[in-house]
């Protein structure tokens, strides 16, 4: 696992993972800059992909071609927003990962980059997402499989050193 400040967007992986909503329709921060950056392909795949699910659940992830970014992949998870942590959050946000690390290792992908899911507009505190985010990755890494590098790429030093200190 490597820790990175920096633009998920630039980062050359075999899947990318973006904060999406539920709508799985675009929206703000990292969901906006991924789709402004892949174009307009990817949002023609995840409207076939409403039209058969409806939505995505906090928890949940979905997967399309990565359009003009540097991957094979993005895989859309929908983190929690953030009510405090006492509505399963913690296990919303740990789904997350594990699914997106499972969609990686059934494609026998070699590598993938995360950005710190719900820490933006859906307000998960970063030195509580950090944990979460951390301890899924080491334990998914311990386990055999295809996927041997997990980037976690974060945007601003707050959140470098939030991760840092797990």
């Amino acid at each position: 696992m490597r820790l990175e400040e920096g633009d998920i967007t630039l980062v050359e992986a075999d899947a990318i993972v973006n904060a999406a909503n539920s709508r799985l329709a675009g929206g703000g921060g990292v969901d906006g800059a991924i789709h402004r950056a892949a174009g307009p392909s990817v949002m023609a795949e995840l409207n076939e992909i409403r039209a058969k699910i409806g939505h995505c659940p906090a928890g949940q992830a979905v997967a399309t071609k990565a359009g003009r970014l540097r991957a094979l992949y993005i895989f859309h998870a929908v983190g929690p927003v953030y009510r405090g942590g006492g509505e399963g959050e913690a296990e919303q946000l740990a789904s997350c990962y594990r699914e997106c690390l499972r969609m990686a290792a059934e494609r026998d992908l070699k590598s993938i980059a995360f950005p710190a899911i719900s820490t933006g507009i859906y307000g998960y505190p970063l030195d509580e997402a950090a944990p979460i985010a951390v301890r899924e990755i080491r334990e998914f890494l311990e386990q055999p499989g295809p996927v041997n590098d997990v980037r976690v790429v974060l945007f601003g030093k707050e959140a470098l050193r939030a991760f840092e200190r797990c």
